[in-house]
């Protein structure tokens, strides 16, 4: 797996499909839509392969491609219907498949012709005349635009950019942690597939519904379609329907990918020297699963490559959450990390069996997407088929209500310096219950020393107990608070400890 905060990759021109009429995110659209497109292909061999961008989009650094902005008028700020607005993005740097764009019109599909004039380009980078004509190269994906923390102003609310990204902000938050169509071969012992957008279709807005983004999607494993149905606000909704048409027997999809950052935190011995408590776009994994569950798995930046699968039936929902959300939290006044939205995938429908599934790659600084998590299916999905998926995604400041469970507000651990080969775990409620009692079950080791005690100042109540690994190289570990009928008062928290980079505990 590689680094996504700047990959993104490309592949090649998108393939010349006659797109026709409107349609509102039917996976079952008629024929002629951008479903049917996505079936078509699916049945010819995957062709397209990579070349090089033309001047002045070629050899771009991080900086001269920020330097390329849209044109008001011509890229940017073009009308989508009551209220909503969008930019064209352009090609270059890591964004190298040009996509094709189209508006519909009350007479058909309206295709946006692409050309470098309609983007202004600081002569800082590009002292040379820009030419007029760039072949071969076309948009890299857009954004979207919608008054979101200020009724005269549209602010950006959704990205679509790079291989099958998406990312969306809510009201008062600011771009963090991305999703994607479907994630092939993510945290397996082969080579990771990131299938590409190569075709957008935008339906206007009316005053009775949000606009709708459709892109067909393509890679040498499958073909697919995906439907965003944004509703921006305090909770920005992307409601999702997607269509998936394997080239091959499909083993190790990933249905629903969150992709985030997670470098350091409280539950882990530092990994650098640095003045912020905490560094990260998400906190934890939460599963609401079939069984009436609530699960809260911190995240990790593992010494080695590890996966997780939490085998389930149904899933109510899962999601990255972030927190806390007070700027004291992480200290960082320029990331603002508190600001990074939480992300919850909420299916529309019973997914059947399968695991939420959750990679955590070791990375040495902050600017690599280091975490996927995503619903993998039970049984393969097969090709000469369509496979159906619909559901929410929520970007929002808070994470959803669990109701009727003591919230986990924070975990800690650190190694105990009198007793040698122990570590302590702290895990914090938000409860002023004091009839609650843990249970701590641990695979692969020991552990002792498990109490419950009240917080100072109301804050709450702390369970805390010391893991002894022994000569064990991996130990997970399940606490759960539990009321006097042996119900559990809390989420189950979760921790998979493996041994530090330094071998320790």
């Amino acid at each position: 797996m590689i680094g996504r905060r700047g990959f993104l990759a490309s592949a090649a021109a998108a393939a010349a499909v006659t797109m026709p009429a409107r349609v509102h995110g039917d996976t079952s659209g008629p024929d002629g839509s951008l479903v049917e497109a996505a079936r078509r292909l699916a049945t010819r061999p995957y062709d397209r392969a990579p070349r090089d961008l033309p001047p002045p989009f070629a050899n771009l650094t991080y900086d001269s491609y920020r330097a390329i902005r849209p044109k008001p008028g011509q890229a940017a700020q073009l009308p989508l219907g009551p209220g909503h607005a969008f930019d064209l993005l352009p090609p270059g740097f890591y964004y190298r498949t040009p996509v094709t764009v189209e508006v519909m019109k009350p007479d058909g599909p309206q295709p946006v012709s692409f050309a470098p004039e309609l983007f202004d380009f600081a002569e800082r980078y590009f002292p040379a005349p820009i030419p007029r004509q760039a072949p071969g190269a076309g948009f890299s994906g857009l954004r979207l635009r919608h008054p979101l923390n200020d009724p005269a102003t549209k602010d950006e609310v959704l990205v679509v950019q790079g291989a099958s990204y998406f990312r969306a902000v809510a009201a008062g938050t600011v771009y963090g942690l991305s999703a994607r169509a479907v994630a092939l071969d993510t945290g397996g012992p082969g080579t990771e597939e990131f299938p590409e957008i190569v075709h957008l279709r935008l339906t206007p807005a009316t005053p009775e519904a949000p606009p709708l983004i459709e892109a067909l999607i393509d890679s040498p494993s499958l073909a697919a379609h995906l439907a965003l149905s944004p509703r921006p606000g305090g909770a920005t909704v992307t409601r999702c329907a997607l269509t998936l048409f394997p080239r091959r027997l499909l083993e190790d999809a990933g249905i629903a990918p969150l992709t985030s950052m997670f470098f350091k935190g409280p539950m882990q011995p530092a990994v650098t020297d640095d003045f912020r408590p905490r560094v990260h776009d998400s906190a934890a994994l939460r599963i609401d699963n079939g069984a009436g569950e609530t699960l809260w798995r911190p995240l990790a930046n593992p010494a080695r490559i590890q996966t997780s699968a939490f085998a389930d039936h149904g899933p109510r929902g899962f999601g990255l959450i972030q927190r806390p959300r007070a700027f004291d939290g992480f200290e960082d006044a320029e990331a603002a990390y508190h600001r990074r939205p939480t992300a919850w995938v909420r299916p529309e429908s019973d997914w059947g069996a399968g695991a939420v599934t959750l990679v955590e790659i070791p990375t040495a600084d902050e600017f690599m997407d280091n975490i996927v998590a995503f619903w993998r299916p039970e049984a393969p999905l097969a090709p000469g088929t369509a496979h159906h998926f619909r559901y929410d995604i929520v970007w929002s400041k808070a994470a959803p209500p669990a109701p009727g469970l003591a919230p986990i507000r924070d975990s800690r651990s650190g190694r105990v310096h009198d007793r040698s080969g122990a570590r302590q775990f702290v895990v914090d409620y938000a409860t002023g219950r004091t009839d609650l009692a843990p249970r701590l079950s641990v695979g692969g080791a020991e552990a002792d020393g498990l109490a419950a005690y009240p917080l100072p100042g109301g804050r709450g109540l702390r369970v805390g107990f010391q893991l002894l690994p022994g000569a064990a190289e991996v130990a997970e570990l399940r606490l759960v608070l539990e009321d006097g009928m042996g119900r559990a008062a809390s989420p189950v928290w979760l921790w998979r400890w493996t041994r530090a980079q330094d071998g320790g505990v």
